[in-house]
């Protein structure tokens, strides 16, 4: 029998294991309505295939598992899977259940309607719905994070689904990850205002978590830090948390009610489980789903939440690899993107993180629409910014399938040198880096120079032996030179362009003269070269 999909620890980083070997995921989020209907997929998983991607990451709605209370329906799921092996590939599914964007859209009707027994978040007392002028002046609602009732139910049919997942997929590994509800959380406001959250805000908090909290200062951020350390040992959440209590309660029930929900199908089928959250942007709690796993309360996430395997971030903001940062430092995790922008850093994007952060997964949302011009809502979730003209355009998609094609074409090698200072990239977003260093030898990559037009450079090298090395770029300029006071004189020997085909290397042109010179990529190329150092 195979192993089901599982982390393994590799090197200095984690990875992804599917039948026992580690995968990447090249991956894409479809439009949250598009995987109800198996006919409007077949075009999606063209344009997935188009796009080189080996993962569909398909929202599995609560509504549909389970229209009835009790009464499952598990033929839509089990199409998608049937649809991805035929299209070969494979799926992380999106647990869509009380949560998805901080509102309950896609709880079944019987959850919905019966606002008693599943009670409603109140963002203002006594009121289960209303209009929040910093959500688009929609009106919202949401189940309450309290309410044992629903908990129950949303766990129950998460089991079931995992249970049914494992009974018709454990042989085959098509379903790899599966993400427990979607940007969790409360907008509105830092907590619930509903008498029954009065009541626990102003009670006791547990005395163990609050131990916990005070034990982990060191890796809070200052905000967190400072609230905790200046509050009591013991009391009620103001007492002990000052003004990060509200929010932390909020964080306390989200990650435990999220946690009950991933437990409940990990004991049938223990996939590795993920987390997303809608990112903070540093607002004040309620302008964003409060309580969902964002940086500044991952410790009470980490306590409250163990069964999470993975924590992400939906990224649209302009400074990408900020929050990458912050996911793999911090959350000492690796890296896992489930969201991002389908605008013309995309590409250079993919190459970079699995390059540099040695991710497990990478996957722009709405990928359907990749190369198309944005709308004005599309515009405004992918933070179009007139001081760089790359965030308005949209990702070339000939461009964007070679990236993914070519990276999956060396996966195995790729995956060799995760956790390894061997797999190495720089991107133009960040001008402070442009130098990978290997043993004897290191590169600098140019590309804020005038002969490159193109403003989306990247560059990904791996490290084959002492010697040879396998170069991705794009939009940049390479130089050479040899790290070895001995010998500090460096020539190439030889270069090559080509491809890899089942995974073995396919030379094409040989290159030498002006081409290695002057080692420029105007357009996406892989090169082999190797390199000699002499005194």
């Amino acid at each position: 029998m195979k192993k089901i999909p599982y982390i393994a620890q590799q090197g200095n980083r984690k990875v992804l294991m599917v039948n026992d070997a580690p995968f990447i995921m090249l991956a894409g989020e479809v439009h949250n309505s598009n995987a109800s209907s198996v006919e409007y997929m077949e075009q999606v998983w063209s344009k997935a295939k188009e796009l080189g991607m080996n993962t569909l990451l398909l929202p599995v709605t609560w509504e549909l598992v389970e229209p009835q209370e009790g009464v499952f329906d598990f033929s839509l799921v089990d199409e998608l899977i049937q649809q991805a092996r035929r299209k070969e590939g494979k799926l992380g599914f999106l647990w869509f259940g009380s949560w998805k964007n901080a509102q309950c859209y896609y709880a079944p009707e019987w959850v919905k309607a019966d606002t008693e027994r599943f009670r409603r978040a109140q963002v203002v007392r006594g009121r289960n719905f209303c209009q929040l002028e910093n959500f688009y002046g929609m009106s919202y609602t949401s189940l309450s994070y309290l309410c044992e009732e629903t908990k129950k139910a949303d766990a129950k049919a998460f089991a079931k689904l995992m249970a049914h997942i494992r009974t018709v997929d454990e042989e085959e590994n098509t379903v790899v990850t599966v993400q427990v509800e979607n940007e969790t959380g409360l907008m509105g406001s830092a907590r619930e205002r509903s008498e029954e959250a009065d009541a626990l805000f102003t009670a006791q908090v547990p005395e163990e978590f609050v131990h916990y909290m005070k034990e982990h200062t060191s890796t809070m951020v200052p905000q967190i830090k400072e609230a905790v350390e200046n509050g009591a040992v013991s009391g009620n959440w103001e007492e002990v948390f000052g003004e990060a209590a509200e929010e932390l309660f909020s964080a306390y029930y989200v990650a435990s009610y999220v946690n009950a929900v991933a437990k409940a199908g990990k004991e049938v089928y223990p996939l590795p489980m993920t987390v997303n959250c809608w990112l903070d942007k540093g607002e004040e709690p309620g302008k964003y789903p409060t309580g969902g796993p964002v940086s500044k309360v991952l410790e009470v996430w980490k306590y409250c939440a163990p069964e999470i395997d993975i924590f992400s971030a939906d990224i649209y903001i302009k400074e990408f690899m900020d929050v990458c940062d912050e996911m793999t430092r911090r959350y000492q995790n690796p890296l896992y993107i489930p969201e991002c922008a389908t605008h013309s850093y995309a590409g250079p994007r993919a190459v970079y993180c699995v390059g540099h952060y040695h991710a497990i997964c990478y996957a722009p949302f709405g990928f359907e629409d990749m190369g198309k011009e944005f709308s004005a809502s599309q515009g405004f979730l992918f933070g179009m910014d007139t001081t760089d003209p790359a965030l308005s355009t949209p990702q070339n998609v000939k461009e964007y399938g070679w990236y993914n094609k070519t990276l999956q074409s060396m996966m195995p090698l790729l995956t060799s040198r995760y956790g390894t200072e061997d797999l190495q990239a720089v991107s133009r977003e960040r001008k402070d880096e442009d130098t990978m260093l290997f043993g004897d030898f290191g590169f600098k990559v140019l590309m804020d120079m005038p002969m490159i037009k193109r403003k989306d450079g990247v560059c990904l090298i791996l490290k084959e032996s002492d010697d040879t090395f396998y170069v991705l770029g794009n939009g940049c300029m390479i130089t050479y030179f040899s790290r070895n006071a001995q010998k500090p004189y460096v020539e190439i020997f030889s270069c090559e362009e080509g491809s890899f085909e089942a995974g073995a290397w396919k030379a094409g042109r040989r290159l030498n003269g002006d081409e290695v010179t002057m080692l420029m990529f105007e357009t996406p190329q892989l090169l082999k070269i190797r390199l000699h150092v002499f005194d």
